[in-house]
């Protein structure tokens, strides 16, 4: 990442890294001068409650900022990848997720009626499971199991040509 950034002259301020891993390691899949998008920000705190947005924008207008820390307790967001592609037509378990000790959120953020597209086709998520606690560790097992909890219901779609709606009475 350090050398993505500095080949955009990124010395100061928010970046945005999206990287995927796999059996090679880590792929640099996007890098910006800017702050983490929508949601998933939401599960990061600073100072006495203040939020990402605030930081960057105390950082901005030359505030002092290097005695802001971040939270101590372990912070997790996962982004609920589509697992295949279809009409989301329901999606069961939230409540059980969000009864699982550490879970502080689920949100579904997908339409229902509407197609999913999976990556890497795809740019968008199902929503997103939000976490705290005291350890990294404990933080991502506690997603993982609510995670496991949901269930979608996701149909494949049946392509309809134009010449056979055409061809149906009116």
């Amino acid at each position: 990442m350090t050398i993505a950034a500095a080949s955009l002259e990124l010395r100061e301020g928010p970046v945005h890294a999206e990287l995927r891993v796999n059996e090679h390691g880590p792929w640099m899949l996007e890098i910006a001068g800017r702050s983490i998008g929508g949601l998933c920000s939401t599960i990061l705190e600073f100072g006495a409650g203040m939020c990402l947005e605030e930081l960057i924008l105390r950082q901005a207008i030359g505030e002092e900022i290097t005695s802001i820390e971040r939270e101590e307790r372990a912070s997790a967001v996962m982004m609920i990848p589509i697992p295949a592609a279809g009409m989301l037509r329901a999606v069961d378990g939230v409540e059980e997720a969000l009864a699982v000790p550490l879970i502080t959120g689920v949100e579904i953020t997908a339409k229902l009626r509407h197609v999913l597209v999976p990556l890497p086709e795809g740019t968008s998520y199902l929503g997103f499971i939000f976490a705290r606690g005291n350890s990294p560790v404990e933080v991502e097992a506690a997603i993982r199991r609510a995670y496991a909890l949901l269930k979608f219901d996701i149909r494949r779609e049946i392509p309809v040509l134009k010449s056979m709606v055409a061809a149906l009475p009116r």
